[in-house]
């Protein structure tokens, strides 16, 4: 066991209205099944997703532990969707310049994911990612089912390679009905 922390951060409709999250009850099921312990932060603008990313890089205590960092936010086209703002790709890679040394990016089903190389490039060189994951299909169904398992494998594997097969192996139908996607 590599006991590795998840930091995920969710886009709500208002930060301020305390309601339980099917993505928060999957992660606390995560603790209770396999031990891995995860960080949960809401946020509802442009304004606090980039203050949640802010004090993640600079005042969190256990920003080395994350092995993953997990964003369940809307999006189109490779940017994030908050309002009226369109938040790219590269204006994420810069957020994080330098900071994401050997952790996993990976983005709920909500986001769909489907890069260029030279975009997947871009990001994985200016963050210093190991890796970044997600779906490039719509459906309606929240990948929290398929993301608690990748997360599981991922904590026991000793590759990312390792890990994609197993999730594969398992789950073969879900990954490809998902459009999962690993970007290395």
């Amino acid at each position: 066991m590599k006991n590795n922390y998840i930091y995920c951060l969710e886009l709500v409709e208002d930060v301020e209205i305390v309601k339980k999250s099917v993505v928060l009850t999957s992660l606390e099921n995560l603790a209770l099944q396999y031990g891995i312990t995860s960080v949960y932060k809401t946020c509802d603008s442009i304004d606090t997703f980039e203050e949640s990313l802010s004090t993640l890089l600079y005042e969190d205590k256990h920003f080395n532990d994350y092995a993953v960092i997990y964003l369940v936010v809307k999006g189109r086209e490779n940017q994030i969707v908050m309002g009226n703002y369109c938040f790219s790709f590269e204006e994420i890679a810069e957020l994080f310049e330098g900071k994401l040394q050997d952790k996993i990016i990976h983005f709920a089903n909500l986001f769909q994911l489907e890069l260029e190389e030279e975009t997947f490039q871009y990001f994985l060189d200016v963050t210093g990612a190991k890796a970044i994951s997600g779906y490039c299909n719509c459906v309606p169904i929240v990948s929290t089912m398929l993301d608690n398992l990748y997360f599981s494998i991922y904590e026991q594997s000793d590759t990312i390679f390792e890990t994609v097969e197993t999730l594969f192996d398992k789950q073969y139908n879900l990954c490809t009905t998902l459009g999962f996607r690993m970007y290395y």
